[in-house]
């Protein structure tokens, strides 16, 4: 039998995991936050894999509990996720995927664009997500994972937030307010590159925010959390001190 995979937090999404894991033959011991993580450690100290599939605002206080018999087994799906999450706790060489699908309650996964993945388990997560029909590929290095990390963060902070200013569909943000979305994408980028340490091709995020943009027209720009997006980001801008005058500006508005 193969070694279990851990799960930590086993919502929407990690039960797609989950699903697909099993399937490629991996048993999976679910951990829910009612549960102890270092006795369970203590009874599997080396899975395959410690999938940490939490909500955004459960991922630092998680990452910070992790025993330490399963830092070297660490795998990581989350939006606005950068090296910076991990680096801080001195994990080194997690396996990480940029989920690039959906799944609400009571309906199946929707696809978007293939979710590109990186780490040691990397073709584990790929090839169980390929039991469920949903497309995924391993990337070359470190640097193309920092690429697609911050893609799917420029995707997800653009559209949520000129989606506070226009509503609708991503569709309808590029066709109508093309000149918003480029004007929010580009001081996201400057945040980016802010904490990411590092410069990006401005035009390649942004064919890489249009392609996500084109696998789901109907996608709406703004969900519940897009308020709490634009808080994170003016408190990075602050940080760094970026002038970001759109972003202000959408926040004074709103």
């Amino acid at each position: 039998m193969q070694n279990p995979v851990i799960l930590i937090g086993v919502g929407e999404m990690g039960g797609v995991f989950a699903r697909g894991i099993l399937r490629s033959g991996y048993p999976v011991i679910p951990v829910t936050r009612n549960m102890n993580m270092q006795d369970i450690a203590n009874e599997v100290p080396d899975p395959q894999l410690v999938l940490v599939s939490v909500a955004e605002s459960d991922l630092h206080p998680t990452l910070a509990a992790l025993p330490a018999q399963w830092h070297h087994r660490l795998g990581l799906l989350q939006n606005e996720l950068l090296p910076r999450d991990w680096q801080q706790y001195s994990y080194k060489d997690p396996t990480v995927i940029s989920v690039w699908f959906e799944k609400k309650k009571g309906q199946d996964a929707k696809v978007l664009i293939p979710s590109p993945a990186f780490g040691p388990q990397a073709k584990l997560l790929v090839d169980a997500l390929g039991t469920l029909a949903i497309p995924a590929r391993v990337v070359a290095d470190e640097q193309a994972l920092l690429f697609e990390l911050v893609r799917k963060n420029v995707y997800i902070l653009t559209t949520n937030i000129a989606g506070l200013v226009t509503g609708g569909n991503v569709a309808q943000l590029w066709a109508e307010h093309q000149a918003l979305a480029r004007e929010v994408a580009n001081e996201v980028i400057d945040i980016q590159e802010y904490l990411a340490h590092s410069k990006f091709d401005r035009e390649q995020l942004i064919a890489g925010l249009l392609e996500g943009i084109e696998g789901d027209p109907q996608h709406m720009c703004m969900g519940r959390s897009a308020p709490g997006r634009l808080a994170r980001a003016l408190q990075y801008a602050d940080e760094a001190d970026l002038p970001v005058s759109r972003l202000r500006d959408i926040q004074a508005k709103n």
